[in-house]
């Protein structure tokens, strides 16, 4: 695992030392989404290839600190509660508990601060990804090997190990199983959100109402993809098979898909995880660039949340 995208100000050396860390928490797409069955306990297995995109969360950690706290700000911050529920305190409190150090018989406890820049429950990860920045920020304060912050990150959620590094990677059983994705090309990546929210337990339920599991044969993946038209040449022979139970629940779905299906130089237009946000692959960052600022101009009334680039590479500064 790699702490590249994590920032120091200073490191303690004893209780009255000051730190201030922070650290990215990039959005998570789904190129696909194969549901592949469902244990005893009601969890489905997938077979996914999950990759990062330049948009991120910030997670700030300052003190020491009295309490392990939360506060949350940023553009899509209103409305989250700063509670016992929230990922990154549970993300917080677990690893103290398990690994804290502590100073004077007492645990040592930070200020956490979340940079909302994410849309909420929008199928890209995003608080997967903060309770996993804030396992790296807390890792690196207290010297926890990054190998025991896998176990801590299978419970707190499906997505939460593969946010853990930030690399792309093939994610199957109910998320725990990772192996490495194929090398990714320079393609560029456009995201677009509609602003309306979508529960994952309505769409997997809508899923088991219209037929469930697909049969089908699992996907190859090469070593590598040297532009973006291999890349989507193979993701061609694949799907995500939350995308239609989703547009049954939130149609306008449908609409985000043809707007981006209908831009210059798009060559594959899906949905990620569970909805809604919606993303398109093209040729190259510049065309990516190029496409969201005409998709702004046409949805302008809309509100529509949207961003483009590139793909994160860890150790890069995307």
């Amino acid at each position: 695992m790699t702490f590249s995208d994590t920032t120091y100000s200073a490191a303690p050396a004893s209780a009255s030392s000051q730190t201030t860390m922070q650290d990215s928490a990039h959005a998570k797409i789904n190129l696909f989404l194969h549901i592949t069955g469902r244990r005893a306990d009601g969890y489905h297995l997938l077979d996914s290839l999950a990759v990062f995109a330049g948009a991120a969360d910030c997670v700030t950690l300052t003190g020491p600190s009295d309490t392990m706290s939360l506060k949350i700000d940023g553009p899509f911050g209103q409305g989250l509660e700063a509670d016992d529920q929230n990922l990154v305190l549970r993300a917080a409190r677990v690893l103290q508990e398990q690994s804290g150090t502590t100073f004077n018989g007492l645990t040592q406890s930070f200020h956490l601060e979340l940079e909302k820049n994410l849309p909420v429950s929008s199928g890209i990860g995003g608080g997967s990804a903060d309770a996993a920045a804030t396992l790296r920020l807390l890792a690196r304060e207290w010297d926890v090997d990054p190998a025991t912050l896998f176990p801590i990150a299978e419970k707190l959620g499906a997505d939460v190990p593969v946010c853990l590094a930030q690399r792309p990677a093939r994610m199957q059983g109910i998320g725990e199983i990772l192996a490495p994705a194929p090398a990714l090309p320079d393609a560029g990546l456009l995201l677009v959100n509609p602003g309306v929210g979508v529960s994952t337990p309505d769409v997997f339920r809508a899923f088991a109402a219209g037929g469930g599991i697909i049969e089908r044969p699992e996907p190859f993946l090469p070593d590598r993809w040297n532009t973006a038209h291999d890349m989507v040449a193979d993701l061609n022979a694949t799907g995500n098979d939350l995308q239609a139970p989703a547009l049954s629940q939130c149609p306008v779905i449908g609409t985000v898909l043809a707007s981006i299906g209908s831009l210059p130089d798009c060559l594959l237009s899906r949905m990620s995880g569970s909805g809604a946000t919606c993303f398109g692959i093209f040729p190259n960052p510049d065309s990516a660039i190029s496409a969201a600022r005409i998709l702004n101009a046409q949805s302008a009334r809309l509100g529509w949340w949207t961003w483009a680039g590139g793909f994160h590479h860890t150790g890069s500064s995307t």
